[in-house]
């Protein structure tokens, strides 16, 4: 069974899956060790880890490259972060087959403008929607029907205000899933009336990004007593690598010493490269 049929069929269990965000293959490994089924892979944190400023300057090779090294190293389904598809609808459907190529099950599309300065830019409704078409024909194409398109909207935060920004992002995600997306994934939602009115509003499945600075009193429980089809965590992993490796390296740094210092111990280290 391919890996897209798979993701598929955990979307359609009615269970909120749950996908923390990956961003290289070591924590990959570790999210598949810690019983979670599905991995999702994000740009930004891949391009944070080898310091580039942005995910438009990371860049679609890297991306890919970076996405099909975590597919070789977990064996649970993975969905890339494939940003804006990296150019209009014909660059889309080049994208969706690299991606497919590297083993992924799915992948995110999203409608913001990459890497333009300034206050938030969307793509034209009718754009966007046809990105979407253009992945789902390389997917159809390429004998993966069951790709998931995971097709991201940041309306909440473009419009003049949060109310306006609500609404366009509804109307957004039911165009994309008319479109061929299977979810519908609205960014920047930061509280449970938020994310229940989209649930409401929205015609198919609801993805919501969870643990992020924006919405940390937001659980997991509480998004899944809504009915949200999935939670991303997108920052999790890599924010928190960076908070240990700060941490004990300033104790070593204050002290000489390794007191405060939580290690992975040797067997801990063996078991993740089990696959």
């Amino acid at each position: 069974m391919h890996a897209a049929t798979v993701l598929k069929q955990l979307l359609s269990s009615g269970e909120t899956l749950v996908m923390p965000d990956a961003y290289d293959p070591l924590s990959a490994r570790m999210i598949e060790k810690l019983g979670f089924p599905a991995v999702q892979c994000s740009g930004f944190s891949m391009a944070l880890a080898v310091c580039c400023p942005s995910e438009a300057e990371f860049g679609r090779e890297r991306n890919v490259a970076a996405t099909a090294a975590i597919c070789q190293a977990v064996t649970v389904p993975v969905m890339a972060d494939a940003e804006d598809g990296f150019g209009d609808a014909a660059v889309v459907a080049e994208t969706a087959r690299l991606y497919l190529q590297a083993g992924v099950a799915g992948l995110n599309l999203e409608d913001q403008v990459l890497g333009v300065p300034g206050p938030k830019q969307l793509v034209p409704r009718e754009a966007a929607a046809a990105k979407i078409r253009a992945a789902r024909q390389a997917a159809a194409d390429a004998g993966v029907p069951d790709l998931v398109i995971n097709a991201r909207t940041d309306a909440l935060t473009a419009g003049p205000s949060r109310e306006e920004g609500l609404a366009e992002a509804a109307t957004r995600a039911n165009l994309y899933l008319a479109a061929g997306a299977d979810l519908a994934f609205v960014v920047a939602v930061a509280t449970v009336e938020e994310a229940r009115r989209l649930v409401g509003e929205v015609q198919g499945p609801v993805s919501i990004a969870a643990g992020m600075p924006y919405n940390l009193g937001l659980s997991v429980a509480e998004l899944r007593e809504c009915g949200v089809a999935r939670v991303s965590l997108p920052s999790l992993m890599v924010f928190a690598a960076i908070r240990a490796m700060m941490d004990s390296l300033a104790s070593v740094r204050q002290t000489d010493c390794f007191d405060d210092i939580l290690t992975c111990s040797m067997e801990d280290a063996a078991r993740l490269l089990q696959v």
